[in-house]
């Protein structure tokens, strides 16, 4: 079996997967990949169509991340392949960073921590810096899935109002007090709008001009699930017109590169995508993709499949 994985992972996957694992550069992938049984991937390697053109041994891509926009479904599921990711694990991880995010754009923190390294701090004044309140605002989470409901049950914490806009109605939001509302009313009564829903065709830009227009000047956009969800030249564009008061941003459009007008919006905190980069939370994200693979490889379906209609012809190809 060959095994390939486009990083570094931390932790010992050979000793997670029980066999032989290559680490592969991702540039270098379309060459490997014709003799790959199974992929571990990062989700800023695109998998598509072409690349599973060049795969006729694969069976398994496990997906290093929860989000799997990265990974042409379709086309795996066509060919047979398994496609997995990583939930669950990384959901209280990415909820904490969410809510540093919230309160260090609230309290203006990247200004404070910039003036005090600069020199530029002459010491307590009455009107220094002033931010804005967390406690008993009301939090507007575009999607309620796992980590929305983190994100939630925090806000719940800071006595927050908690509304939400999601394609239909959660179970798990009459416990977390959640009131669903359409965007667009949500948009115009949160203080602070925190985005939780996967990346697709339709939540591409959902933040956009006309969208961040519905926004109170007073209110905060925080982004820990997709960058492309929001329109990174319409949100730098209301900062810097003050339309806006702060974003607190973990995801870009074209990651590593952010777009250069947010680079120099003072009242945005952007972090190189942070939200599950904790110890634990990445050592529990490897055993997951290790775990896909041996089962796939054993001939065992993965709890973690995305693509489960594809299981019979997968089982097929491995007996």
């Amino acid at each position: 079996m060959v095994i390939l994985c486009t990083a570094d992972l931390p932790a010992d996957l050979e000793a997670l997967v029980g066999a032989p694992v290559t680490r592969v550069a991702a540039a270098d992938l379309p060459d490997a990949i014709g003799q790959a049984d199974a992929l571990i991937c990062l989700l800023t390697h695109r998998i598509d169509a072409t690349l599973l053109d060049r795969a006729p041994r694969l069976r398994v891509v496990a997906n290093y991340a929860v989000g799997f926009d990265n990974v042409d479904v379709a086309a795996a599921t066509a060919r047979g392949i398994c496609v997995s990711n990583t939930p669950d694990v990384l959901t209280e991880a990415t909820a904490d960073l969410t809510f540093a995010l919230l309160l260090a754009a609230a309290r203006r923190l990247g200004e404070g921590e910039r003036l005090v390294r600069s020199g530029g701090w002459a010491g307590w004044e009455p009107g220094q810096l002033l931010g804005a309140d967390v406690w008993g605002r009301t939090l507007g989470l575009i999607g309620l899935g796992r980590i929305g409901q983190a994100v939630a049950r925090r806000g719940r914490g800071f006595g927050m109002e908690i509304l939400y806009s999601a394609p239909r109605s959660v179970a798990a939001a009459a416990a977390l007090g959640a009131v669903h509302l359409p965007l667009a009313d949500l948009l115009g009564r949160a203080d602070f709008v925190s985005v939780h829903c996967p990346l697709t065709p339709a939540t591409r830009h959902l933040l956009d001009r006309a969208a961040l227009a519905r926004l109170r000047p007073t209110a905060i956009v925080v982004n820990t699930s997709r960058g492309p969800i929001i329109d990174e030249a319409a949100l730098a564009e209301a900062l810097a017109a003050g339309r806006l008061a702060g974003a607190g941003l973990d995801v870009f459009e074209a990651e590593p590169r952010v777009h250069p007008d947010l680079l120099r919006c003072h009242r945005a905190i952007l972090a190189p995508h942070l939200g599950s980069a904790t110890t634990t939370a990445r050592r529990r994200m490897a055993e997951l993709c290790a775990s896909a693979v041996r089962a796939v490889l054993s001939g065992e379906q993965p709890a973690n499949l995305v693509n489960p209609e594809v299981w019979p012809s997968a089982r097929a190809r491995s007996s």
